[in-house]
């Protein structure tokens, strides 16, 4: 099942449209996708080690920008488009608590949340909706959104080859790990 998907992504590191696959993966995470980048970045910077930089670069940049799509949401759209993305997380019922936790602790939250595999999504529309400060948001989205990505590309440019045997040989055991940490997101995000 994993190897299918390794491969698919492999060949995809090399498609002449490959930054663009990741931007729009990047950007719509952000703000309504559920599968994190980095089931498509870790591959393409194994496929192309010597561009891992510019792969979390952009990465980081469709990141940001979907976090601003998804404050925009949270912020503009919150009655229609918000309250269903939220619903679906099953967050609905927590939100006046969240609002307050933006009220004591926004910028920390958007940090450390940020390299969390919590659905990054719920935090920028939950910046939106609680009318975090928008400047403030895009500055600590950036930094760890950054932060997570650039610390994958330098692990991966660093001791890529490696780290690509380790995959491939146990890549069922990852993708399943993988899978639950995906999981493992949502669930504490609903026990939150």
């Amino acid at each position: 099942m994993f190897r299918a998907l390794y491969d698919w992504t492999l060949r995809l590191a090399g498609h002449r449209h490959a930054d663009r696959y990741m931007a729009a993966v990047s950007f719509c995470e952000s703000s309504f996708f559920p599968i994190p980048p980095d089931v498509m970045l870790v591959p393409m910077i194994l496929a192309r080690r010597e561009k891992a930089y510019w792969i979390a670069g952009i990465c980081t940049l469709f990141s940001v920008l979907g976090g601003i799509f998804g404050y925009a949401i949270g912020y503009f759209l919150y009655e229609s488009v918000g309250q269903w993305v939220i619903q679906l997380y099953g967050m609905a019922d927590r939100m006046d608590q969240f609002r307050q936790w933006y009220a004591d602790w926004g910028a920390a939250i958007i940090l450390i949340k940020g390299l969390t595999p919590i659905p990054f999504k719920l935090v920028t529309i939950a910046s939106g909706l609680a009318e975090f400060n928008f400047l403030i948001f895009v500055v600590t989205a950036a930094i760890t959104r950054g932060a997570r990505f650039f610390l994958i590309a330098w692990l991966l440019k660093r001791f890529g080859a490696p780290v690509q045997r380790v995959m491939e040989e146990r890549l069922n055991l990852i993708g399943w790990l993988v899978l639950a940490a995906l999981i493992g997101g949502f669930a504490l995000v609903a026990l939150l």
